[in-house]
């Protein structure tokens, strides 16, 4: 499959896990990608065992504004254009609300929130410019609520809002702007999160897919194919949507 020839990618928090398998789709479908990341070496390495025609590995902290515009400008440069943003940055600092520091509370919203904020600033200019562009943001299940989560499912909702904003907003000027909310999906933070509540990362996803009715867990593919799909001409008609890829668990 080619539906990316010729189109240029950019993936925010892409060096392993969910944003790996994002770029690695693009990648596959002719895009030439580029991995932003904070760690530098690794989002370089990623970059390069992508396969991609062209791809390169930026570090970035979506947080900073400075960071976000030197980092959308050298793509520009470096990789000759920008038509698809993938908003995937994350972090958790779970805890109970009693727990849960001001610290806790502001990095949480400052890389999910601010940092899609600042990434899609900085490239709707490109993409109005074009009049043609996709934004996909990362929400989660977890912005409908969950325990030892006030700061990310708050984060993760406010994604929501914003980007039926921004469909409204980008949409005249032939700009997609879409979501989606992953369910329990295999990654470093997942297991870090059983961990953390004493669980084994295998007993935990075991028990996530039993409560599943597809009766699996979910892998980053799943969540690359779907942003793949909504970056896609494909889906040219569909904007300000938030798709739920939990393997039915929120039904």
């Amino acid at each position: 499959m080619s539906r990316f020839a010729g189109k240029v990618a950019v993936v925010t928090g892409s060096a392993r896990g969910i944003g790996a398998a994002t770029a690695r789709r693009f990648a596959q479908e002719g895009a030439k990608v580029a991995v932003l990341d904070l760690d530098q070496d690794a989002a370089a390495a990623t970059a390069e065992g992508l396969g991609a025609e062209e791809a390169v590995g930026l570090a970035c902290d979506v947080s900073d504004g400075t960071s976000v515009e030197q980092a959308v400008a050298a793509v520009v440069e470096r990789l000759g254009g920008l038509d698809v943003l993938v908003n995937n940055a994350g972090v958790t600092r779970d805890n109970l609300l009693f727990k849960m520091t001001e610290e806790d509370w502001d990095t949480v919203m400052n890389v999910h929130l601010r940092g899609s904020f600042l990434m899609s600033r900085a490239v709707q200019k490109h993409m109005v410019a074009a009049k043609y562009g996709k934004i996909v943001n990362l929400s989660s299940v977890s912005a409908l609520g969950n325990r030892g989560q006030a700061n990310y499912s708050a984060a993760k909702m406010g994604l929501q809002g914003f980007t039926r904003t921004l469909a409204i907003e980008l949409g005249p000027f032939g700009v997609n702007v879409n979501a989606i909310a992953p369910g329990f999906i295999v990654t470093d933070m997942t297991d870090a999160t059983a961990r953390r509540v004493g669980v084994e990362p295998e007993d935990f996803r075991k028990a996530a897919a039993e409560s599943t009715p597809v009766r699996r867990v979910g892998q980053p593919e799943d969540i690359a194919a779907t942003a793949a799909f909504l970056c896609s001409d494909d889906a040219s008609f569909i904007t300000g949507q938030t798709v739920y890829v939990d393997g039915g668990a929120k039904l």
